[in-house]
């Protein structure tokens, strides 16, 4: 279009951009694009958005807009939320401005983000300045979540503010056509963080190759090293060496749990030494090298690579691939596997200050690998496992969160849920969006608490949210419960099944009813017992508990969570029945169990899974929470014999499955134990199914969820899907929220905001 001169008339136009659109590049993407297309104007930050200025031609300004989106960075989630006419006011040149700060944000946190194919390539070139340098990162890659102190997200904000940029980043920072233009964790050999090696009785090594040199050296003379990563320190040894191995779990206290393992990224794809070690399916192999690079469960096989001590009793191992610069150079130089298991203690939340770990873990680690890069709060790995195939999370963590949630509803006010004791995440729910941080750790301790207590105030901090009330497990001896009646909010207690159903629902966006079998250990029930086996009918805010297991009572109360022989002895005293094959002396026991002396009763699945590893000699006694079902699992395989439990309604109008004919059957020790397991976990997936049909038949119920700790279970929920799959139900299963307690804090919310509508 030409103005009266005769020249191409200008345009501009305003555009807002919101989503995830901060700490991913999406200011210097956006000055490119208009650079690209003759345009000029600016592009600002502003309190979780992006806001833009741009003029020139109307088609220029067209293509500009439909680009925002199309043509976005990998890592943003762009929408374009409004564009309007502007009067074109002749700016130069196009310019990135600096951030405004208004008195209401839309903030989008990103998680930390593995580094890039292209830093990667830079790493590995000896011609470039940044060769082998362990914190080389650019927009489209490195730490976020732990580095941010608040938005927006520029460098004063970040934990670099302390490194001043050097001549030749600046040259980088300020160059629109550099891919580190207003890259904030910019970094180099001159300005950015280094390592520092130390280990007691020899002089530190300071510097980046040295301290790389001696922490290699260390690992392959069976040392184990603390070694400080993204979102804290990792314990580093060699997989190969069970004897290391050994003094590890030894020091960790930790004689069976599983140990994570890294592996180099070989060949194109990364995964090339990954196959040689595990049975790899595609589903796999494709998220080892996601975005996430979480731990992922897979089939191990025989390989001298790795010590059979790793996953001792259990099939599969937990693999996985660099994700950062520095475990990059790590496990290339190492070249084979190496332990990588979180430096914490007993459950902890995972160290993050040197300090700390060389205090906390000295009779833990030979030697420990520091930098002075400071991590602003914790975020553990990840963990995924493939059920059903589909690959989905046991624990979310560094990569994957805070996960960002945008709902079918609105909240009344702000809400703070403050999650489970064990597995423990929280959760921000604020107009129609909810936020779920990263696994933080089990309650218990006093680092537990202040880890806690730190990420619930970052999280109000990073997205300027006051909660009005707090929402909380039922469960009145919860160390999070107590929190949150002490913090002076208004408190909302909501059932733990509740909660775990509504996490499902939520997850899927229901709106209609569906039936949903809770299964996992125990928890707080409507009545004031310990459930753990229940099915629900209906939907957030108008749960209807409608079916259960046949409840037993526990001799100890908590230590049979700890103690399968326990779970076992139950089940036998419950039918009048003894179990000769108990490992412990049990006469003192049975005399309480009589006497109803803390013996609270249950009709938990996940104790019945302990008492069936008991019963079949497989796994008696237990180390770690989950450690007795998962060698059940482990010795298990699928099966068509099914032993029948008995349906029926009880006074209460529940349908109650009763597992009594199982005992007789996992106490048979005529039948290979690895016979009574599979049966065990096919009977279970047969009564799920049964429970479904009788309820349907009473209440026309069409949608079936599993949730719960038991449904990680892949056996039982394999089973359980192709049976009600096979009867026409539709199955509904977690895929981005876990099914376990980590997913109790998002649960909590959705049930809130249920009983608010």
């Amino acid at each position: 279009m030409l103005n009266p001169s005769g020249t191409v008339a200008l345009q501009a136009v305003r555009v807002v951009v919101t989503g995830r659109v901060q700490g991913v590049g999406y200011r210097p993407f956006v000055s490119r694009l208009a650079h690209e297309l003759g345009l000029t104007g600016w592009v600002r930050n502003c309190g979780g958005q992006v806001e833009i200025h741009a003029e020139g031609t109307a088609d220029a300004l067209a293509d500009f807009i439909s680009g925002l989106k199309r043509h976005a960075p990998p890592l943003a989630r762009p929408q374009v939320s409004e564009a309007h006419a502007r009067e074109p006011t002749g700016y130069n040149a196009f310019e990135i401005l600096t951030s405004t700060a208004p008195a209401t944000a839309n903030h989008h946190i990103p998680p930390d983000y593995f580094v890039c194919r292209d830093c990667l390539a830079e790493l590995h070139n000896p011609k470039e300045r940044r060769y082998r340098y362990p914190f080389i990162n650019c927009t489209q890659c490195g730490p976020r979540y732990t580095l941010i102190d608040r938005l927006p997200y520029d460098r004063p904000n970040t934990a670099m503010a302390g490194f001043v940029l050097c001549p030749e980043c600046q040259k980088d920072y300020h160059n629109p056509l550099d891919r580190r233009y207003h890259a904030q964790p910019l970094a180099c050999p001159h300005c950015g963080p280094s390592l520092t090696y130390q280990q007691p009785g020899l002089a530190d090594q300071t510097g980046n190759e040295a301290a790389l040199s001696a922490c290699l050296a260390a690992l392959r003379a069976g040392l184990i090293v603390a070694v400080k990563g993204i979102g804290g320190y990792h314990l580093l040894c060699d997989a190969s060496r069970a004897d290391t191995i050994s003094r590890l779990r030894v020091r960790k206290h930790r004689p069976d749990k599983p140990l994570a393992v890294l592996l180099p990224w070989r060949g194109e794809n990364g995964w090339a030494l990954a196959v040689r070690v595990a049975a790899l399916q595609e589903a796999e192999k494709a998220c080892l090298v996601s975005p996430l690079r979480p731990i992922v469960l897979v089939k191990k096989r025989a390989n001298p690579l790795l010590a059979d001590t790793l996953a001792p009793g259990l099939a599969e191992v937990g693999l996985m691939l660099p994700y950062s610069p520095l475990h990059h150079l790590l496990a290339d130089g190492f070249g084979g596997a190496l332990v990588a298991t979180s430096a914490n203690v007993s459950g902890e939340p995972v160290l993050t200050e040197a300090e700390a770990v060389t205090s906390r873990l000295a009779q833990v680690a030979d030697a420990f690998l520091h930098h002075d890069r400071p991590i602003r709060r914790p975020a553990d790995d990840g963990v995924y496992r493939r059920i059903a195939g589909t690959l989905r999370p046991v624990r979310v963590g560094r990569g994957g969160a805070p996960i960002e949630w945008t709902l079918p509803f609105t909240f009344r006010q702000p809400l703070l849920a403050v999650g489970a004791d064990l597995k423990n995440t929280v959760a921000l729910g604020f107009g129609d969006r909810v936020v779920v941080s990263p696994h933080i750790g089990d309650w218990g301790s006093l680092r537990s608490q202040q880890v806690f207590e730190q990420v619930v105030a970052d999280f109000q901090a990073l997205y300027g949210i006051k909660p009005a009330a707090i929402v909380c497990d039922a469960h009145p001896g919860y160390h999070s419960r107590r929190w949150a009646e002490q913090s002076g909010l208004p408190v909302l207690p909501v059932l733990h099944h509740h909660a775990h159903a509504s996490a499902l629902a939520g997850e899927h966006g229901l709106a209609e009813a569906c039936l949903v079998f809770t299964w996992d250990g125990l928890g707080f029930g409507a009545d004031g017992g310990s459930w753990g086996g229940e099915t629900l009918l209906g939907q957030p805010g108008q749960w209807r508990r409608v079916g259960s297991l046949r409840p037993f009572a526990l001799p100890g109360g908590d230590k049979a969570s700890r103690q399968p022989w326990r779970c076992a002895l139950a089940l036998c005293w419950e039918l009048g029945e003894d179990w000769p094959d108990c490992p412990e002396d049990s006469q003192w026991l049975k005399a309480a169990w009589q006497r109803q002396i803390n013996c609270p009763v249950s009709s938990s699945a996940g104790r019945l899974f302990d008492a069936a590893a008991a019963l079949t000699g497989i796994a008696p006694h237990a180390s770690y929470e989950g450690h007795a079902a998962m060698r059940l699992e482990a010795c298990s395989h699928e099966t068509a014999t099914v032993i029948a439990l008995p349906l029926s309604g009880n006074a209460d109008g529940l349908w109650v499955t009763d597992w009594g004919p199982l005992v007789g059957f996992l106490k048979n020790k005529a039948i290979n134990p690895a016979e009574r397991a599979s049966v065990f976990h096919a009977s279970l997936a047969a009564a799920i199914v049964e429970q479904a049909l009788a309820q349907r038949q009473h209440c026309s119920v069409t949608t079936v969820g599993l949730t719960g700790g038991v449904f990680q279970n892949r056996l039982l929920t394999e089973q359980a899907l192709s049976g009600l799959e096979k009867h026409g139900f539709k199955v509904l299963l977690h895929e981005q929220i876990p099914a376990g307690d980590g997913g109790i804090s998002f649960g909590q919310l959705i049930e809130a905001g249920g009983r608010n509508r």
